[in-house]
C-alpha cells in the first residue's frame, strides 16, 4: 500500500488547479459571450449558429486545463493504484500545472469579451464573422502555450 504523503497531496493539488481555474475561468468566458448573444438571438435568430462558434471558444482553457489534469491524475495512478511521489516530485508538478492553471484561468474570461465584442460585429455585418473569430482566437493563442508549458514541464517530472 502506497502511503499519501506530501508529495502525492502536491500533485493532486496541482491537478486540482490545472481543472479547476480554466474550468471556472471558462465558465465565466462563455456566460460573458451567451448573454451578450441572446441578445443578439432575440432579434435576428438566424445568426445563432455564428454566435454559438463564438460562445465556444472561450469554453476550451477548460479542456486544456481538464487535459493537463488527466496527465497528472494518470501519471501518479489516482486511477490504477497509487505510485509513490516524494515531496520534491509533487511539488515539481504542482508547478507544471501553473501555467496551463493561471494562462486558462486568466485567458477564457478575457476571451469572452472578444467574443462578446465579436458578437456585435455579428449584430451590425454578419458578412465579419471570420474576423470576430480571429480577434478572439488571438486571445487563445496564450492559453494555448500555457498548456504547451505545462505538458513539456510534467514530461519532465512524470
Amino acid at each position: 500500500m502506497v502511503e499519501i504523503g506530501l508529495g502525492l497531496a502536491l500533485a493532486t493539488l496541482g491537478a486540482a488547479l490545472a481543472v479547476a481555474l480554466p474550468g471556472t475561468g471558462s465558465a465565466i468566458g462563455t456566460r460573458i459571450v451567451g448573454q451578450a448573444g441572446a441578445g443578439v438571438a432575440t432579434e435576428s435568430p438566424e445568426k445563432f449558429g455564428m454566435i454559438l462558434l463564438l460562445q465556444a471558444l472561450p469554453g476550451t482553457q477548460g479542456i486544456y486545463g481538464l487535459l493537463t489534469g488527466f496527465l497528472v491524475i494518470m501519471g501518479i495512478g489516482l486511477l490504477s493504484g497509487l505510485q509513490p511521489v516524494g515531496a520534491a516530485q509533487g511539488l515539481a508538478i504542482l508547478f507544471a500545472c501553473l501555467p496551463v492553471a493561471i494562462a486558462g484561468g486568466l485567458s477564457a474570461p478575457a476571451q469572452g469579451m472578444v467574443a462578446a465584442a465579436g458578437v456585435s460585429l455579428i449584430a451590425k455585418r454578419p458578412e465579419e464573422v471570420g474576423k470576430a473569430i480571429i480577434f478572439a482566437a488571438m486571445v487563445e493563442t496564450f492559453a494555448v502555450f500555457g498548456l504547451l508549458a505545462s505538458i513539456l514541464l510534467l514530461r519532465g517530472v512524470l
